[in-house]
């Protein structure tokens, strides 16, 4: 050892990381001990070290994970300032949006859904046309409309009716910065074959609870509201939803969309 070697405690001190943390590091890979003595199980770091140390620390106060905190640490100063200028980006839009849940649910509070027409029906067996993807909301209006339109243009060359009512089936939460399942559907009579990622199944017959949506609640996050409403009413009928719910277009009584709930009989 040399005198531009430090103990841990010493490198500790200097660094203002504590032992713990020098310890953590070192099992991470992140900052691996210059040299560590066989006999005592001392570890020694190099004076040098210190400003890597420093700038995990740094990257830690950030709450960045280890992995990317060891990618950002072999790249360049203006290499490294631009990945985190991208992160911070990301994390402002995800922060956005965590503000816009947090408004829409105290909209719920400071001004109560409107009166809603919430009903049950029953649907029979329908053959559908689907694809399902992964999106976030963001991209959720052009995903919707690029479906449509390509299972509506598949239907045409099928030789099939195609102006069948189009449901949207949310299989998991979506919101602006969680991708969630969604699959658009069409209705169809007829055979039809899968083509590319459009594929071919069959809704069973099911009772439903749906609800019109009014024309001010119908982008997110207000249209959660109308989820939350429908689903309280399931609730106080006694009732169990049995599958994911989802939009019908056009909706009923000329709302642009229903959502239901497929429910036990």
């Amino acid at each position: 050892m040399t005198r531009f070697h430090l103990l841990a405690g010493r490198f500790s001190a200097a660094t203002r990381l504590s032992p713990k943390a020098l310890r953590l590091y070192a099992e991470q890979g992140l900052l691996v001990p210059a040299h560590v003595d066989p006999q005592t199980g001392y570890r020694y770091y190099a004076a040098e070290q210190a400003p890597r140390a420093r700038l995990i620390a740094r990257l830690r106060q950030l709450g960045l994970p280890v992995a990317r905190i060891a990618a950002l640490l072999e790249l360049s100063p203006p290499a490294r300032a631009i990945e985190l200028r991208t992160w911070l980006e990301a994390q402002s839009e995800r922060l956005a949006g965590h503000v816009e849940l947090v408004e829409a649910m105290a909209c719920q509070t400071d001004a109560p859904t409107p009166p809603l027409s919430i009903a049950l029906r029953d649907v029979a067996a329908t053959k559908i046309v689907s694809r399902r993807r992964m999106v976030t909301v963001v991209d959720l209006d052009a995903y919707m409309a690029e479906a449509e339109a390509d299972i509506r243009a598949h239907l045409a060359a099928s030789g099939l009716a195609h102006d069948g009512p189009m449901s949207v089936h949310h299989h998991d939460l979506t919101t602006r910065d969680n991708e969630g399942p969604v699959e658009v559907a069409i209705a169809c009579a007829g055979p039809v074959e899968p083509v590319g990622d459009l594929v071919i199944r069959l809704l069973p017959a099911r009772r439903e609870a749906f609800v019109p949506v009014p024309a001010d609640h119908q982008n997110f996050p207000l249209v959660l509201s109308i989820y939350d409403a429908l689903e309280a009413w399931i609730d106080r009928q006694g009732l169990i939803a049995i599958d994911s719910p989802y939009e019908i277009y056009a909706g009923s009584g000329g709302a642009d969309f229903d959502i239901a709930y497929p429910v036990n009989f």
